[in-house]
């Protein structure tokens, strides 16, 4: 699978766009702040529906303009597939593969998949549990539908749940009745999706280990452990009695939703005690086994996004992950770079086919 052309229409800082890629290396290259990133934020957009680093898909509107439009032709087997999304202010988000447009967005997750690796994904290190478990959920998603849309009935159980505990603290009337109609879903569900995240994690570690001895050389044992209490034998019990606290703090203190992942090198937690060499090399690895997980499981090589890394690894680890994504294991690649020198000299000529491209302002320019 591999993306053949991109078309943009007032997207981020685009009034308009056209280009066509090849089906391995393609490198952007341009000064900070040309539009690099937003190209491959396009193909995320394409791919998972959403941007990968707006919450708000308003916020990908052109200054200039009142709507949005990113189409993309996909070659995936021999066959081509126009991708197309477009928002316009104060209206729905459209999105259709041949013209036909999904009745759930949620559809289209796992068709054209792609990873991508970012200068923010030190956010799985540095920040809370909930972005891990966004990270992960966005794996199993892509491979296991009954898991995206169980995850989708959860979250739109607990928001209900939330707002009713909210009305019972302002009214100051507990209805245990009314509380229990969401409580029986939320459970069922969330022992449902604990259970697909344990194994998962169980089938994901070994990925995960192998990619970061081939970056560190073996130094360290890296993993992941996944803590619940979603499954122990008296949870329903325990989620009775935080019926008080909950009312309280109006919201719901047990689930899923409050589970974690903790990231561990020989035994100590990498946010506290591993250096940045460390926590670089487990992101990356992170990313790597997202990256062959999702192939294994959908049949499909991801498209592959590298997002300004060469500025954040060192001489060795870049070194390293260019002979790890040079592999047959790999299919179509995009790499962003501040230093078109830099990229030239990492990548031309041990990588081909290959096409390099020259981002200036709102343009973007094939380089011969």
């Amino acid at each position: 699978m591999f993306l053949q052309s991109l078309s943009l229409q007032y997207f981020k800082n685009y009034e308009k766009a056209e280009v066509s890629f090849c089906d391995h290396f393609n490198c952007l290259v341009g000064i900070n702040g040309s539009g690099k990133t937003n190209v491959l934020d396009a193909i995320h957009y394409l791919s998972t529906t959403k941007s990968a680093f707006h919450s708000l898909d308003s916020q990908s509107i052109n200054h200039d303009g009142q709507y949005f439009v990113v189409n993309g032709r996909f070659s995936l087997k021999g066959k081509q597939q126009k991708v197309h999304c477009s928002l316009k202010k104060n209206f729905r988000k459209t999105f259709k593969v041949d013209e036909s447009e999904y009745e759930r967005l949620s559809e289209h997750v796992g068709k054209f998949p792609v990873v991508m690796i970012a200068p923010n994904d030190d956010e799985l290190i540095r920040e809370s549990n909930e972005t891990r478990r966004k990270f992960f959920d966005s794996i199993i998603s892509q491979y296991d539908h009954e898991y995206l849309q169980s995850l989708i009935k959860y979250n739109q159980h607990l928001k209900q749940r939330n707002a009713l505990l909210k009305a019972m603290n302002e009214s100051g009337r507990v209805d245990a009745v009314m509380v229990e109609t969401y409580d029986k879903p939320l459970i069922t569900l969330g022992q449902g999706i604990a259970k697909k995240r344990k194994s998962f994690i169980k089938k994901f570690l070994p990925h995960l280990q192998s990619n970061y001895d081939r970056l560190s050389e073996r130094r360290e044992r890296v993993s992941v452990e996944y803590n619940t209490k979603v499954l122990a034998n008296d949870f329903a019990e325990q989620y009775a009695k935080g019926l008080k606290k909950d009312v309280i703090t109006q919201r719901t203190n047990l689930g899923i939703h409050r589970d974690e992942y903790l990231l561990v090198i020989d035994d100590f937690l990498i946010k506290k005690y591993g250096s940045q060499g460390q926590q670089k090399s487990l992101l990356i690895s992170l990313k790597l086994a997202q990256f062959e997980f999702i192939k294994s499981h959908l049949g499909k090589t991801p498209i592959l996004l590298l997002d300004d890394i060469f500025d954040k690894l060192d001489d060795g680890r870049i070194s390293q992950l260019m002979s790890i994504i040079g592999s047959d294991t790999f299919g179509q690649v995009f790499v962003t770079d501040a230093r078109e020198e830099r990229t030239r000299s990492l990548l031309q000529g041990k990588f081909e086919p290959m096409k390099l491209f020259r981002v200036d302002e709102n343009s973007i320019e094939e380089v011969s």
